[in-house]
C-alpha cells in the first residue's frame, strides 16, 4: 500500500510539474510574441516618422547648396530668426537680435558664419549700416530680417546698396513692414529669396504690425 501511495504521489507531482511547465511555456511564448510585436511596431513607427532636414526646412537641399530658414520679427515682441545649415545664427534665444534690420553674413563657399549685426532704423543712425554694407566681401551670402521697424532711417544710399545684393523690395520697404531677404555680394541677378508684407492697419495681424514673414530654401554654393 505504501509503495502504491508513493507512485500516486510521484505521478501527481510529475503531472502537476508538466502542467505548470506547459502553462509557463505558453505564457513565455505569449510574452515573447508581445515583445516582438511591440518592437516591430516601434520599428515601423520609426521608419514612417518624417525625416528632419537642416534648419527644419520641408525638403532636403541638393548637393552644393546650403539650407536656410528665416523669419522676421513678430511686432515688437519676438525677434527675427536666421538659420543656415542647421546653425541658428540669430534669434531672441541667442540674444543677438534687435530693433531695425538684422543681418547675418555667411561664407558663400563654405557655409561658415562670418558675422551677425543689427542696425536700429527707428532711433539709430544709418551711417554705420552703410559702412557695414560697403565692407561686405564679394562671394558673401547676406541674410536680412526686420524687427519692429526696419525702414524709417533708411536712405537712398542704403537702399541702393541692399538692391545691389539682389533685393527688389528694398526700394519700397516702409515703416513697420515685415521683410526677409537672402542675397549675395557680387550677385549678377535679382535674388529669388525675398518676402515682404506691407504694414496696413486694415490687414495687420497685430495691431500696429503685419504678420510674421517666413522663408526657406537652398542657396547655391559659390563656385570658383
Amino acid at each position: 500500500i505504501g509503495a502504491a501511495k508513493l507512485v500516486v504521489v510521484v505521478a501527481i507531482f510529475l503531472l502537476t510539474f508538466y502542467v505548470i511547465s506547459q502553462v509557463l511555456e505558453i505564457k513565455m511564448e505569449a510574452n515573447l510574441g508581445h515583445i516582438f510585436a511591440r518592437s516591430a511596431l516601434d520599428a515601423a513607427a520609426r521608419s514612417t516618422k518624417p525625416p528632419r532636414y537642416k534648419c527644419g526646412i520641408s525638403k532636403a537641399c541638393p548637393e552644393k547648396h546650403f539650407a536656410f530658414k528665416m523669419a522676421s520679427g513678430a511686432a515688437n515682441v519676438v525677434g527675427p530668426k536666421i538659420c543656415v545649415e542647421d546653425n541658428v545664427l540669430m534669434s531672441g534665444v541667442k540674444n543677438n537680435v534687435g530693433r531695425g534690420i538684422n543681418v547675418a553674413l555667411v561664407n558663400g563657399k563654405t557655409g561658415e558664419p562670418l558675422d551677425t549685426k543689427f542696425f536700429d532704423m527707428w532711433g539709430g543712425d544709418v551711417a554705420p549700416f552703410i559702412e557695414f554694407l560697403k565692407s561686405i566681401q564679394d562671394g558673401t551670402i547676406v541674410l536680412m530680417g526686420t524687427y519692429d521697424d526696419g525702414a524709417t532711417k533708411l536712405n537712398e544710399e542704403a537702399r541702393k546698396l541692399i538692391a545691389e545684393l539682389g533685393s527688389t523690395s528694398i526700394t519700397n520697404l516702409g515703416f513697420r513692414d515685415n521683410w526677409v531677404f537672402c542675397g549675395g555680394k557680387g550677385i549678377k541677378t535679382k535674388s529669388p529669396f525675398e518676402q515682404h508684407i506691407k504694414n496696413n492697419k486694415d490687414t495687420n495681424k497685430y495691431e500696429g504690425w503685419p504678420e510674421v514673414v517666413e522663408m526657406e530654401g537652398c542657396i547655391p554654393q559659390k563656385q570658383d
